[in-house]
């Protein structure tokens, strides 16, 4: 059996990243990640892990970082079921202001890291009572290059398949529409 096997999304540069799980009787062993991967693949160094444990119902983003401190990402759900969205933020891009939706589970029968280029706004939707999603980060947090998007402009028009209104921090829903934005990905 395979390392891993790789899914190409729809949106240029990402993909799903699938790692077998070992079940048994006891439960289940999955190696989650290989620094080979890295070069194997062609991702940027990760140096940064953030853990977040959200509630049904919670939709965090859409975050990026911003030059200088840009961030690719490595997203999983380790338990729980997100909704998890993209949006290609690159303006020479034939994806630019596309989005795409997946949903990570902690159930799958693989273990799945969904990888976020530089460029893209990052989100998800908890469907389950209860997620932890864990990412991996290609640049240290910096709260100069912290940026976003809000999570329903009407110009990219997600598709969130809400259950009522989504809780969302202060942060979140005061984040600008993309149209307000000097876009920090334009070259």
């Amino acid at each position: 059996m395979s390392r891993y096997e790789i899914e190409p999304l729809p949106l240029e540069g990402a993909f799903l990243l699938y790692l077998p799980r070992f079940e048994d009787r006891r439960g289940f062993f999955a190696e989650t990640f290989r620094q080979s991967y890295e070069k194997e693949l062609n991702l940027p160094a990760f140096v940064q892990d953030n853990l977040s444990y959200s509630v049904r119902g919670v939709l965090r983003g859409l975050h990026f970082q911003k030059p200088p401190s840009p961030q690719a990402k490595l997203v999983t759900a380790l338990y729980g079921k997100i909704r998890d969205v993209i949006v290609d933020l690159r303006p020479s891009s034939p994806t630019y202001k596309r989005w795409h939706a997946v949903e990570l589970s902690g159930d799958a029968s693989r273990f799945c890291w969904l990888y976020v280029p530089v460029g893209f706004a990052h989100g998800f939707y908890v469907l389950s009572q209860t997620a932890l999603v864990l990412y991996k980060c290609s640049a240290y947090y910096d709260p100069a290059a912290d940026g976003g998007i809000r999570w329903n402009d009407p110009s990219v028009g997600i598709e969130w398949g809400l259950e009522g209104e989504p809780i969302l921090s202060e942060k979140d829903a005061r984040l600008p529409l993309l149209e307000e934005i000097s876009n920090p990905f334009a070259l």
